[in-house]
């Protein structure tokens, strides 16, 4: 019996339904922790690292892709849970958008492939626009953009705002999980500086109400 074999499982009790799937749920994101790619999670595999048989899936799940759809749930709740904590003692609606993108980045690059199969695989079957936005994870940095409009940090409508933000703190992560190669210096800093430049520059643009470049350069020269 290898290391990633259980021993097959006994029945399970009347009511136990629910904790198997659990089960199975989370042994795929450790075979995921484990270095195991999205392509190499098959329902077999996962089988034998739970310790029942494959039918004992099927119960659960229709097919491998309904799996790996609960899987994403799951992890999304794990980064939510995350990212909750990272603010849970912050008052300034500016430092929680800080704290939520350091909190995002950090947990992708702790949980590669978790991140990987989450957002930067394709969708077999994309989600509706009202599932990603009810994300816990995502809420919560919408919640926290209304604060800073609130505050008159930000100007204008909170959903454009939070996809920008988003836009910068994933495509930070996912550089450096696709090319851990690159000269990237201290992570964190590097982290710090996307997240500020995307914060600060979104406060100057709202506020001054262009794009253009020049007219940032003449308003940030003038204060």
């Amino acid at each position: 019996m290898t290391a990633a074999q259980k021993p097959a499982r006994r029945r399970a009790p009347r009511g136990s339904g629910e904790q198997l799937r659990a089960e199975i749920i989370t042994a795929v994101k450790d075979l995921l922790v484990e270095g195991s790619s999205v392509e190499a999670i098959s329902i077999r595999a996962v089988a034998q690292r739970v310790g029942v048989t494959a039918p004992s899936i099927y119960r659960h799940f229709a097919d491998r892709n309904a799996l790996l759809d609960a899987v994403v749930s799951d992890v999304f709740e794990d980064l939510d849970a995350a990212m909750a904590v990272a603010v849970a003692d912050v008052a300034s609606p500016l430092d929680k958008c800080a704290r939520l993108g350091m909190a995002y980045i950090h947990w992708a690059l702790e949980h590669r492939e978790q991140y990987r199969i989450a957002v930067m695989e394709p969708c077999i079957e994309p989600p509706s626009v009202d599932e990603i936005i009810r994300d816990g994870a995502f809420t919560r940095l919408l919640t926290t953009v209304q604060e800073c409009i609130d505050a008159g940090i930000f100007a204008g409508e909170p959903l454009p705002i939070a996809l920008d933000l988003w836009s910068a703190a994933h495509g930070l992560a996912s550089l450096v999980i696709a090319k851990p190669y690159l000269p990237w210096g201290d992570v964190s800093e590097m982290a710090l500086r996307v997240l500020a430049s995307a914060a600060i520059g979104h406060a100057v643009i709202d506020r001054i109400g262009s794009l253009e470049i020049a007219d940032a350069v003449t308003w940030l020269r003038s204060h």
